[in-house]
C-alpha cells in the first residue's frame, strides 16, 4: 500500500454520488502547488471518499478551502487530453481529512472573518496566538541552581 499525505486547496466543492449498489462516494479535486526552478507548478489530485466517514466535516469544505488529506495513493493513470498531450491523473482514497493549518480560504482572502463558518472543534484545536513567555524576563541567578 502506498500511503501518502497531500496538502492543498479544493478546486471545486465536494461532489457526492451513489454507485449502482447504493454505496456513497464523494469526490474532491485538490490542487497542490510546488516550486521547481523558480516556477510554480500545480499538481491536481482526485480524492475519493467512500461511505459516510467524513459527512460531518465535508459541509465546511468549499472551493478554495485549504485541506490536508492522508490516504492510499492509487497507481497513476496516463491519458491524452484534447490537444493530444499526455497527462497523468493522480488519485488518492482518503483515510483522514483535516483542516489545513496553512493558507486561507477564499472568504478569508477578502478580509472577512471566517471563524463563524468553521466548526467549534476546529476552533478549539487552533494554536494559541499569545506571545510566548521569554526566559530573559525572569532571569535565574547562579545562587538558585541546586548543583
Amino acid at each position: 500500500m502506498n500511503y501518502t499525505t497531500i496538502a492543498g486547496h479544493l478546486g471545486s466543492d465536494p461532489e457526492t454520488r451513489f454507485t449502482p449498489n447504493g454505496r456513497k462516494v464523494t469526490s474532491l479535486r485538490v490542487a497542490c502547488k510546488s516550486r521547481k526552478g523558480g516556477k510554480d507548478e500545480t499538481m491536481w489530485w482526485r480524492v475519493t471518499i467512500w461511505g459516510e466517514t467524513f459527512d460531518k466535516i465535508l459541509p465546511y469544505f468549499k472551493k478554495g478551502s485549504p485541506i490536508v488529506v492522508n490516504g492510499e495513493m492509487m497507481p497513476p493513470e496516463m491519458y491524452q487530453n484534447r490537444e493530444g498531450n499526455t497527462q497523468i491523473s493522480l488519485s488518492i482514497t482518503a483515510h483522514n481529512i483535516s483542516f489545513s493549518p496553512f493558507g486561507k480560504g477564499k472568504s478569508e482572502e477578502g478580509g472577512s472573518n471566517n471563524r463563524a463558518q468553521q466548526p467549534a472543534y476546529a476552533e478549539a484545536a487552533a494554536p494559541s496566538t499569545e506571545a510566548p513567555q521569554s526566559f530573559e524576563a525572569n532571569p535565574i541567578s547562579d545562587d538558585e541552581i541546586p548543583f
